[in-house]
């Protein structure tokens, strides 16, 4: 072979070796970086399940009692806001227009509840995750305008001359437009309707310069109405209701009330029964809550951390009478595969 000929073959195997197979990345493509391989003997499963148990039993019962120092209110409306007339027909009652929707509930603080009280209003079979539902709202219209109303949006994306609806889509069209007003003896209670949206929906999500308009004034109405003079960033119920549930019972943030509430207090609902749940067999109910370090009153969270603590501390007691019972030699750890130098030795 000539010196040529040799010289281009050395090029090409020069070019055909890959790079550098001991950088880091390459080894960590690989799954060649070193690595801690635990040996998992039964003295050490015994201990992590004891350890497990030890650590979530206490923070159970901790989850617990913060969940029972939470102070609510929970009032369901729907059936005692029908007048007797109409009980046997609620979906002629809220379908009229020419009846009055207003109802007037008297409740009583079992327990002091220190500001800043919060009122939702909770919704039951209501489905806002149906994949339809969920699909049939336009974000960048919501963003930038009425130029990005979406086929998404159908039906409720045009009215009746052909103009674009904003905001479109299903979610927006059945907004929530039931009412609240409080009362203590013959003071007003106030109710601040501000900041209940995320702050990042209001600056991100709902332009600044985008005003609602078709919106609710065809033949087919939904839920609320909103102002065309206030743009959809600071439309909050809107931007709350736009933020879909994932269970068919939810709760969303109406409002804070900013003073305390004392046991015993009879306060006064006045509400504004103007939501159609009838129809579809929904349940509304209206929430005055207070809040914990982990938010409101759930206790879920405790008795999962019970449970898990629980069952591991059951699993380790069990493992450990096992192990004394029915003993087994454990082999040498040195000679697991990745312990020893030579994978051949």
């Amino acid at each position: 072979m000539d010196e040529a000929s040799t010289s281009a073959s050395a090029g090409a195997t020069r070019r055909a070796i890959p790079p550098a197979r001991s950088g880091v990345f390459y080894r960590f493509t690989q799954q060649n970086l070193p690595a801690w391989k635990p040996a998992m003997t039964p003295g050490c499963l015994i201990a992590m399940f004891l350890i497990i148990g030890i650590i979530f039993v206490p923070f159970g019962l901790l989850c617990l009692q913060t969940s029972n120092h939470v102070a609510e209110i929970i009032h369901r409306y729907d059936f005692d806001c029908v007048p007797n007339a109409y009980r046997g027909n609620w979906q002629a009652y809220i379908k009229d227009s020419s009846i009055s929707k207003n109802c007037t509930l008297q409740a009583k603080v079992l327990e002091h509840m220190r500001a800043p009280i919060y009122v939702y209003y909770e919704l039951e079979n209501f489905y806002q995750n149906h994949r339809r539902y969920v699909k049939s709202r336009s974000d960048k219209q919501l963003r930038f305008g009425a130029k990005y109303t979406a086929e998404s949006c159908s039906p409720v994306h045009r009215d009746n001359n052909g103009s674009p609806i904003v905001p479109c889509g299903l979610i927006a069209w059945s907004l929530f437009n039931d009412t609240y007003d409080f009362t203590r003896g013959s003071k007003e209670i106030k109710v601040n309707r501000k900041n209940i949206s995320w702050k990042s929906d209001r600056e991100h999500k709902f332009g600044k310069n985008v005003f609602p308009s078709n919106f609710q004034n065809g033949t087919l109405i939904g839920g609320g109405k909103l102002d065309p003079t206030v743009p959809l960033s600071e439309q909050e119920d809107l931007i709350v209701w736009m933020r879909t549930a994932a269970l068919p019972k939810f709760r969303k943030l109406y409002g804070i009330i900013e003073d305390d509430l004392h046991a015993d207090e009879i306060i006064t609902i006045l509400i504004g029964n103007n939501y159609n749940t009838y129809t579809f067999g929904g349940k509304k109910s209206i929430v005055l809550s207070t809040a914990s370090w982990l938010g409101g009153k759930n206790d879920f969270l405790g008795h999962a951390y019970i449970v898990t603590g629980s069952l591991s501390i059951f699993i380790s007691i069990l493992f450990a009478l096992i192990h004394v019972k029915y003993p087994r030699p454990q082999g040498d750890p040195n000679r697991l595969s990745w312990n020893r130098k030579n994978g051949n030795g």
